[in-house]
Parts: C-alpha cells; structure tokens; sequence
C-alpha cells in the first residue's frame, strides 16, 4: 500500500527542532481591501482559505511516526481535518504582536503542520495574513506555490483552476508502516553498499561532492554576537524597497539580483553590529538553492552554499564585489550540485546517522546566518477581491543562532523579512532602517 515517506531532507528539519528553535517557515502578507464592492470580513477569507485548501492535500495530511524509529515518518490524511481549527481571527490594529505571539510557539505534531491568522481590517485600512507551516513540509518555495491555490488573477476570482489533488493517503497500522520502512531500508541498504562503485564510476561528480563538502564545513563560522544561546521568542521585522533598486545595483557593478541581496544583508548587519557597539567581523551566511524540478510540488527540494559576507569590509562596493566573486566561484564549481549529491548520499545512510549530521550542519560553528530570497508573484493576484501587495518571509534558523533574513519580490517591491530572537537581540526593530541604510551605500556609491 502506497504511502508518501518523509524525505531525509524534510526529517532533517525535525530532527534539529528544539524547544528554542521552531522549525517552522513563516510569513506576514498584507492585501489592499477590494476596489468595488464590500470589504469580505474574516469569515469570508477564512472560508475561502478553507475551501481552497481543498486543493492541497499537504495541508490536511499529518504525520505517522513508524514504530522503533526504522525509518522517517509517512504522511496520512488527517480523518478529523478541520481547516478552521487552523485559521483564526487576529484582533488588534497591527501584524506585529500577532506574528510574534504566533511564531514563537512550536506547532503540534499531532495534526497537519501549519497555522493562520488573518486580521480583516488592520489600522491602516490593509488585509493582513499571518502563517505558518513546519519546514518539514514546505520549503520557501513550495510555501509561495501555496499562492496558486489561494490567489486569483483576477479580483472576481477567475483563477486558472489548480489540478486535482491525487487521492488521499491512506492509513495504515503500525505493524503495516512498519513492514514497509524495514523493506525500504533494505533497498537503501543494497544502494549505500553501491555507492562506491557508482562514485568510481563518475570520478568528476565524486570530487565536485567531495569538494562541495569540504568547502562546507572549512571555514569555520567565525565567532559572533549572532551565534550563541537562543530562546523560542521570535519578532519579525520587515522593510520594502523596489526591485528596481535591485535591479540597478546588478546593472551598475555586473552582478546578480542574489549577489545584490546578499551585499545589502550584509550591509545592514554591518549597520546593525556598529549601533550595537559590537565590532562587525566576516559572517558565514547559508544561502539556500532550489533545486526543485518539474515534478517536485511538496516538501523541500532545496541545497545550500555558504558565502561569507564581509561585514568587517567598510566600502559597500568591496563588500558587493567580494560576495560576487564568491557566488561566481560557487557556479563554476557546481558546488550547489555537489552539496545536492552530497545530501542524496547521506539519505542512504542509518537514520541515526542522518539525524547526528542534521544537528551538526545546523550548529553555529556551521554559520552565522541564514540569507533567503524567492521569487514571488510578478503580476497582481487576489485573495477574495483584495490585492496582494507584501510577503515578508520569516525563514527558520536552528538553535545557536539569533537571526535569518529573507526577501521576496511582489509585483515591483522587494519585501524583507528580518527573523530575530527577540530576547537576545532586543534591539532587533532596528535592522528594518539598516537595511535602507545598506541600500543607499550602495546606490549612491555609483
């Protein structure tokens, strides 16, 4: 009987969740209200959250752990899947106390692993969303393809339909999961003691793996006021610049979108540590990759490089320049490829294994920071009749470490989303103005 098993990647994520460091992908979306007709209340949005939702089976399906821990857990649709016991209502003027209060709590692993708030009329006259959902089931990008589902090109809703969902997994006993996980541990097995072979066979992916791995881990992440004790309590703190600020700064010096968002990251943390009177040094960043192929719609197909981002660099063009030169090198060197063969290697190992490997990659001696950016919709989309205009991400980041930043484009605008420990870095509100203060080093610097 068919089921859909957790991938090593997407264990990965619960295995390295503590109780001051929640692995879940979140986000702060704001929609100006309808143009024409009557502003839809919260039971209206909820409602239409809900019944699209219908559409997306990840988001009713739960997690079966199988019996001994032989193998990672399978998802099964939840018989008692009730989306409203998922959506509430968030009372008050502003985003920012419901994102802190609702980010800050672990998400239950007895029930499909995600959360919404939805504020229907903020003090500003705007829609506001709140939401969740563990990083053991989507990654940043499959979180944004949640958008195709609940979002109409249009505001009277002629969207262009989602397909059908596939048919529902099924439940299974434990005796059943358990049957299943010893005879794919077999099968994986049979391929961990091929391996070497198949590497032999393909000497340049083998050393393009070994090199990927290598560069990985050395350097080192270098000591750091960002890295250290953590707790659960979160903010998210947000900025909006044009893309077109983006855009001129790859235009002007030659580079890259990416490149442009690391420079102005790293800008801003420069910016940040300064105000702090802390002295800025060079900062590991892991920047994910997709590698998310046609036929891959849930669960994360992402890798990572590290880049070091040269807060210590004075000269914003230098610090751009340096983060380019890093980046191209990465390309050139299939290092994101060989990072991915590396991950696909690992998942045929034990899963103790899998897990011990989980909690060092995602130590602070690993790296400083996380640095995100996705691609969000180009051209207006709506929820109920009201338009989309921000998603601020709110990326996760293991215990030992304080803070992630993300960006995501929406029509002409580049929304940040600066996700910090609340209680170690009190001051965090603060990187929303040193993000604008990296943006214009580096525009006026031309």
């Amino acid at each position: 009987m068919a089921t859909d098993r957790l991938s090593p990647l997407d264990a990965s994520f619960l295995a390295v969740e503590r109780p001051t460091a929640h692995m879940h992908v979140g986000w702060v979306a704001y929609f100006d209200p309808p143009e024409a007709g009557p502003r839809p209340g919260f039971d209206r949005l909820a409602t239409h959250i809900a019944t699209r939702l219908e559409r997306a089976p990840r988001w009713h399906q739960r997690l079966a752990e199988v019996p001994l821990g032989l193998h990672e857990p399978v998802w099964e649709d939840d018989p008692g899947f009730d989306p409203r016991a998922h959506i509430h209502e968030a009372r008050g003027g502003t985003l920012g106390p419901v994102a802190e209060a609702a980010l800050s709590v672990r998400l239950p692993r007895d029930r499909p692993l995600w959360d919404m708030w939805i504020a229907p009329e903020l003090e500003d006259g705007r829609v506001g969303i709140v939401g969740k959902a563990h990083h053991c089931m989507v990654d940043g990008v499959a979180a944004l393809e949640l958008a195709a589902v609940l979002l109409d090109r249009t505001p009277e809703g002629e969207a262009t339909e989602a397909p059908a969902p596939p048919a529902a997994l099924p439940h299974t006993r434990p005796s059943a999961r358990l049957a299943r996980a010893a005879a794919d541990r077999a099968r994986e097995g049979t391929a961990l003691v091929a391996l070497p072979v198949r590497l032999a066979l393909r000497p340049g992916a083998a050393l393009r793996m070994g090199g990927a791995i290598a560069r990985a881990a050395v350097p080192r992440a270098p000591m750091s006021p960002l890295t250290g004790v953590s707790t659960p309590d979160r903010t998210l703190v947000t900025a909006t610049r044009p893309v077109d600020d983006l855009r001129l700064v790859r235009r002007r010096w030659g580079t890259t979108i990416n490149d442009a968002v690391l420079a102005v990251c790293a800008g801003a943390l420069r910016a940040f540590l300064l105000r702090r009177g802390d002295e800025p040094g060079a900062l590991k960043a892991m920047v994910p990759v997709d590698v998310r192929g046609s036929d891959d719609v849930a669960g994360n197909r992402i890798t990572f490089v590290y880049v070091m981002l040269p807060c210590d660099e004075p000269d914003p063009v230098l610090r751009l320049m340096r983060i380019h030169r890093a980046t191209s090198q990465h390309k050139l060197r299939g290092d994101a490829e060989g990072t991915d063969a590396a991950l696909g290697a690992l998942a045929l190992a034990p899963r103790s294994v899998r897990r011990l490997a989980a909690r060092a990659v995602a130590g602070p001696r690993m790296y400083n920071v996380v640095v995100s950016s996705l691609p969000g919709p180009s051209l207006p989309v709506y929820l109920a009749g009201c338009r989309l205009r921000a998603i601020h991400p709110a990326v996760p980041f293991a215990a030992g470490h304080t803070v992630s930043m993300g960006m995501c484009t929406v029509g002409g605008d580049a929304c940040f989303g600066c996700y910090a420990d609340r209680t170690v870095l009190p001051d965090a509100a603060g990187l929303a103005g040193d993000i604008d203060t990296a943006f214009d080093e580096l525009l006026s610097a031309g």
